[in-house]
């Protein structure tokens, strides 16, 4: 990508070009469910309710000030509380709204269009095996999607050697799927998507401090390993974004 390209990514040009383009929706397309679909015969894992949290305790402030990037963790676990309240953070939904085409969640997103999937690379949590699971954030659940014993090395790869994410408790694996956002913006969207993530990362930083542990948002990874890992086609839907979670040392 050219410095001329990234810069016009970056500014606000394509919603002038989008006024003149008939987006998918004024065109009445039906919209992009705003959950992918589970396999058949799911194993679902439920997570503890936003109204029975008791963690998280710290003020919003102290919260403020003591975030920052984290790069070493302890070996202790992640408890279930702990994970389903930085989910919740992260994308949690608040109220179902246009007829179940929409949701109001506890970030915000460019026309509530929520392009994002989350994936877990889970390493130490309590009572879940090293593996792959996906959060639904309609039905507050974990959906398991596979095991793996080598997961630590693969995710190391993955992220081009930057060992401190196989020494975390959990990391979260965000992937979009662009049309969710398309289906409205189409040649804005892309710089409406990269800003939405910066808002659901900043909300696992905040979280994770509140409970003492910390976080650390990666960018640099490999495409394909990451996409394959997540068992996402990589056009369709592919992998943005990364924050490696673990309780603070």
């Amino acid at each position: 990508m050219s410095k001329e390209t990234l810069k016009n990514f970056l500014k606000a040009d394509a919603f002038e070009e989008l006024k003149q383009i008939e987006t998918d929706q004024d065109k009445e397309l039906p919209q992009p469910a705003v959950q992918k679909s589970c396999p058949a015969s799911p194993k679902l894992i439920d997570l503890v309710s936003a109204d029975a949290f008791e963690c998280g305790s710290m003020s919003i402030l102290d919260s403020l000030k003591f975030r920052k990037s984290r790069r070493v963790f302890s070996e202790d676990t992640l408890t279930i509380e702990e994970l389903s309240y930085l989910l919740w953070s992260a994308q949690g939904v608040k109220k179902i709204v246009n007829k179940g085409y929409a949701t109001l969640r506890t970030v915000p997103s460019a026309g509530a269009r929520h392009s994002f999937e989350t994936y877990l690379a889970v390493l130490n949590v309590e009572g879940l095996e090293n593996g792959i699971y996906r959060y639904l954030p309609l039905e507050h659940k974990l959906l398991f999607l596979y095991s793996d014993t080598d997961l630590a090395d693969k995710l190391n790869s993955a992220v081009l050697n930057q060992k401190f994410v196989s020494n975390s408790a959990v990391t979260f694996i965000w992937s979009t799927i662009p049309y969710r956002m398309e289906w409205r913006y189409s040649v804005a969207s892309a710089k409406l998507i990269a800003i939405d993530a910066g808002h659901v990362c900043e909300n696992i930083y905040l979280a994770a401090e509140s409970i003492n542990a910390g976080t650390c948002a990666i960018a640099a990874y490999d495409q394909d390993q990451m996409d394959r890992l997540i068992g996402v086609d990589g056009n369709n839907e592919f992998t943005i974004y990364l924050a490696a979670v673990g309780k603070v040392k």
